[in-house]
């Protein structure tokens, strides 16, 4: 079995005061701690200091987005050694309001996924498709483009390693998600894609997440699909209590399946 990751994207919300709050309402909420992996996104301002606030608990700490090149004549940029530095693991790219308002395309989030691998951290990639696109029946072949962008000259060694997340975009935001059996089909895609590309033991290996307006009400069955490991939570994780409740849902949707 996978271990469901549950993962926090606060996007441009909290504070530092805010954020070290959070954490400790969260530890509060989940005790004794579920088999689920956690990971919070906080802003940049506020990674050193949400890290120092999870010392001692199995949280992990990701960034929003990176630049691809270590340093240099990039300001406002954020680099891969950076991230390290300030206590994180992971980084989310190719997130779709990184795609669509600051206008990345699939070479940029490629050289990020690339970039973070090299320097240690886990990417959680997004890839999805529009309103537009899901009507004119596109999703596989959008899905498939972003996969075979990103992915190009990444070793099979490094698949445990990644973590995709699934964000149809018409669902982000929007209080729309996909239905479970939506959610599960594109799921049962990108991991038949991946078993294609990759092989089928780095195919399981690799955790795929369901993004788009979850909350309590449809984590649970959404978490209870086969291909669904977990969560890359957006509006729903600004509140402890409701964030935990999606970790609490993993958990026992992963008691369902477990043998």
């Amino acid at each position: 079995m996978r271990t469901p990751v549950i993962a926090a994207n606060w996007k441009l919300n909290k504070t530092i005061a805010e954020s070290v709050e959070f954490v400790q309402q969260l530890r509060g909420a989940l005790n004794p701690w579920p088999n689920v992996d956690v990971v919070l996104c906080p802003p940049f301002t506020a990674l050193a200091s949400v890290a120092s606030a999870l010392q001692g608990t199995p949280i992990g700490l990701g960034a929003q987005d990176m630049f691809w090149e270590a340093q240099g004549a990039f300001t406002g940029e954020i680099s891969g050694p950076m991230l390290v530095d300030a206590g994180c693991r992971s980084v989310i790219v190719g997130h779709s309001e990184r795609r669509t308002v600051f206008g990345e395309t699939d070479e940029m989030v490629h050289r990020k996924l690339l970039a973070a691998l090299t320097h240690g951290l886990t990417p959680i990639l997004c890839i999805g498709e529009t309103l537009a696109e899901r009507e004119a029946d596109q999703t596989v072949a959008v899905l498939a483009r972003q996969l075979s962008a990103a992915l190009g000259g990444c070793e099979s060694r490094d698949c445990p390693r990644l973590i995709v997340a699934y964000e149809p975009v018409w669902a982000i935001g929007t209080g729309r998600n996909a239905t479970p059996e939506q959610a599960q089909q594109a799921h049962r895609f990108i991991r038949e894609w991946l078993t294609k590309g990759r092989g089928a033991e780095a195919a399981e290996s690799i955790r795929i997440q369901y993004g788009g307006s979850v909350n309590g009400a449809n984590a649970a069955e959404l978490l209870r699909q086969a291909d669904v490991d977990g969560a890359l939570v957006g509006g729903a994780s600004l509140k402890a209590e409701a964030f935990s409740a999606i970790v609490k849902s993993a958990a026992a949707a992963k008691a369902v399946h477990s043998p």
